[in-house]
């Protein structure tokens, strides 16, 4: 139980008003002394659901900021540009009057990605379930962003698998997306090859996998930015055990 509430004690040190004259170990010991006098309708359990449950919000503001139309398009923080490897070729094309079809083709990549995004709620989720109190403790101690770290180290793999056939069916779906595609398997030999490697075009470009790994970058940023937040205002952002743990 000690331990537990040392890591709200801990957090509690981090994010409360600005240091007055006490130095962090005092205010350290003067909010362990309150804790430990009050403990008695605090659990374990209840403290490290608190925890839990302040990230699992953060990352769901994440996905439904981000799993909407226009989440990404119209968000300049994530918007999904085309690749670098293509921009030359895509901005000789808006000085040739093709603008249209270039603002077409990354619209289609963004529209892949927030619908891919939804299928992250369900994988986070998980994640703070499987969450321990060792792992509690390391994301109070660690940086602005360790419970996002936490995120990233236990769960990419798991959201890239599940973003990709969702990103590829929607390419596939897009006729904009599908030359792009075209084009880019061209590049690997023949006249048009040739033509498209002149343009810059890379062969070894994967455009599925390019959406998702973006998608997979506004997803964390966003997880990043709501325990910022939360961090910063913990009984403002927090759930009802979380204000309590902190005295609230």
């Amino acid at each position: 139980m000690r331990h537990v509430l040392a890591v709200f004690v801990v957090a509690a040190v981090l994010t409360s008003a600005p240091a007055d004259s006490q130095s962090l170990g005092d205010r350290a010991k003067s909010l362990l002394g309150s804790k430990q006098q009050n403990s008695g309708s605090l659990t374990e359990s209840q403290a490290g659901a608190g925890l839990k449950e302040a990230l699992a919000q953060g990352a769901g503001n994440a996905v439904a900021r981000l799993g909407k139309t226009d989440g990404f398009l119209l968000d300049e923080a994530v918007r999904i540009g085309t690749p670098k490897s293509v921009r030359k070729l895509t901005k000789a094309a808006r000085k040739l009057g093709a603008g249209a079809q270039v603002d077409a083709f990354e619209t289609s990549m963004n529209r892949a990605a927030e619908q891919a995004i939804p299928a992250a709620a369900d994988i986070l989720s998980d994640a703070v379930r499987a969450m321990t109190v060792e792992d509690a403790l390391a994301i109070v101690r660690g940086g602005d962003t360790a419970g996002t770290a936490y995120f990233r180290r236990t769960s990419e793999d798991s959201l890239r698998a599940a973003f990709l056939p969702i990103v590829s069916k929607s390419t596939d779906s897009n006729g904009v997306t599908q030359s792009f595609k075209a084009v880019t398997r061209s590049a690997g030999g023949g006249m048009a090859g040739s033509l498209a490697s002149m343009a810059g075009v890379d062969s070894n470009l994967d455009l599925d996998q390019y959406v998702t790994d973006k998608a997979l970058d506004g997803l964390f940023h966003y997880i990043a930015e709501e325990e910022k937040a939360i961090r910063s205002n913990p009984l403002k952002r927090g759930s009802d055990l979380l204000k309590k743990a902190f005295g609230g």
